[in-house]
């Protein structure tokens, strides 16, 4: 699996624990930054992992920032992205499952680290059910189509 990782000032910190982690499961990671707690501007690093998913290039990315939620805002923008803010064990299982979410959202002012990289580990390692929830995905995708031909209601 290829995974895109960022995170802004905000999570900096959790994101260079959560490296570590990725490492030792053996995923090849692109680390889109930040590389220190300056101050910086969420979105610039939410857009480079979120474009990766969207266009293919990464399976699935992760984002951390403060709370999560500027990240995942932005990370759901784009066309394919399932940006799922998670800040427990069972959202972060049932994201991947229910959800098929392929950008896992953190906060790292929210979690601490030991939950945040086993919840890393949760979520790389649970599949998508499919079945029932498979139709409802699909309904999501439909939407980044209806979007991308300018559509506003039913195309």
């Amino acid at each position: 699996m290829k995974l895109a990782l960022g995170a802004d000032h905000g999570g900096f910190v959790l994101k260079s624990s959560i490296l570590g982690v990725l490492s030792d499961m053996g995923i090849e990671v692109e680390d889109f930054g930040c590389n220190s707690s300056e101050s910086v501007d969420y979105p610039d690093f939410a857009e480079k992992v979120s474009r990766g998913v969207s266009e293919g290039r990464f399976e699935r990315g992760i984002l951390i920032c403060g709370t999560g939620i500027g990240m995942s805002m932005a990370a759901n923008k784009f066309p394919n992205v399932r940006a799922a803010l998670c800040h427990n064990l069972y959202t972060a299982r049932l994201s991947r499952e229910h959800n098929d979410a392929n950008i896992l959202v953190m906060g790292e002012r929210v979690i601490g680290s030991g939950l945040a990289k086993e919840m890393v580990r949760v979520w790389l390692e649970t599949p998508f059910d499919g079945g029932r929830h498979a139709r409802r995905v699909e309904k999501i995708r439909a939407f980044d189509h209806g979007f991308e031909k300018g559509c506003r209601q039913d195309c």
